[in-house]
């Protein structure tokens, strides 16, 4: 009876022994399966924050474009500059649209006009303080929109 009871409690320790290692395996698989979707998971936000800082810089690119533009517009102003400031305006005019189908001018006037009160106050910052006239002076030539023509968001 003895020996029956002894070979009953190898036999339970053993199952017991083989569901323990079955169970972890199985945890441990599950785990394996977690922290790879977790990897997943984390190369597609660093991918998603690639692309915004593109764009974040694309944008910087255009601000600094448009800088540049403003600085040759002010230096170009004799006879060919305006009609090369026309052209430049109207291209820039046709390119919006191709963006904003539904736009108008007055639309596309706000948008070029807040773009450029903030590209003002930038160039002004880079002159020295002895010859650069107060914000308000200038930013006073900028006309103001009415609530109503809002720039349209793509």
């Amino acid at each position: 009876m003895a020996k029956i009871f002894r070979s009953f409690r190898n036999v339970v320790f053993l199952g017991w022994l083989s569901f323990a290692l079955v169970s972890t395996t199985i945890a441990a698989g599950l785990w394996a399966i977690q922290m790879a979707t977790t990897v997943v998971t984390m190369t597609a936000n660093a991918a998603a924050t690639a692309v915004a800082h593109r764009k974040q810089l694309a944008r910087a690119v255009a601000k600094t474009k448009a800088k540049a533009r403003l600085r040759r517009a002010i230096v170009d102003v004799p006879f060919a500059g305006a009609g090369a400031i026309f052209y430049f305006e109207k291209q820039d005019y046709r390119e919006w649209k191709e963006q904003n189908p539904g736009g108008t001018r007055e639309q596309y006037a706000c948008e070029v006009a807040a773009l450029t009160a903030e590209v003002v106050d930038e160039v002004l910052q880079d002159l020295p303080e002895i010859m650069r006239p107060a914000p308000e002076t200038v930013l006073g030539y900028v006309p103001e929109c009415n609530a109503e023509i809002e720039p349209q968001e793509n």
